[in-house]
């Protein structure tokens, strides 16, 4: 975890924290990120910019989503993909970052509703305030998506 205090004279201190892990583009490696970021979100509690209440449960969502993207499109032999979680006192910014620059995510508003994929972007776009995709050098993309808290 990574810690950034910004002050200004006679302004009040606004704290940055960050998570990041690397973990291998499988349904395991999804799983286990997932569960690092919850915990330790769930150890920013008490802290001005932790998440909080539905906000937790939200962004435990978005980054399943988005880890199990990454591990299912997003796979490269031999290389990782990186999540990283940037919390602040107004928001929580998820970013996932994987080695495939060719498979842009798409929304699938036509996923047939019975199937077991092609609704998760539509659940992305849904719950995040705002959400996207950037590339990421030397190759690769990360899909980010951020929860702005009250």
């Amino acid at each position: 975890m990574n810690q950034e205090t910004v002050t200004a004279s006679g302004e009040p201190t606004v704290v940055t924290v960050r998570f990041r892990t690397l973990f291998p583009t499988t349904a395991r490696g999804a799983h286990t990120a997932r569960h690092s970021a919850e915990h330790w979100l769930a150890m920013q509690q008490g802290r001005p910019e932790a998440a909080a209440g539905d906000s937790m449960a939200t962004a435990s969502l978005l980054i399943a989503e988005l880890t199990a993207n990454a591990a299912l499109h997003g796979r490269v032999q031999g290389r990782n993909a990186r999540l990283a979680l940037t919390l602040t006192p107004t928001t929580l910014r998820i970013e996932v970052t994987d080695a495939r620059s060719d498979r842009p995510p798409v929304p699938t508003p036509d996923a047939d509703a019975d199937g077991e994929s092609g609704r998760g972007l539509l659940l992305v776009a849904s719950l995040a305030d705002d959400w996207g995709c950037e590339p990421h050098d030397p190759g690769g993309k990360t899909v980010w998506a951020e929860c702005t808290r009250a």
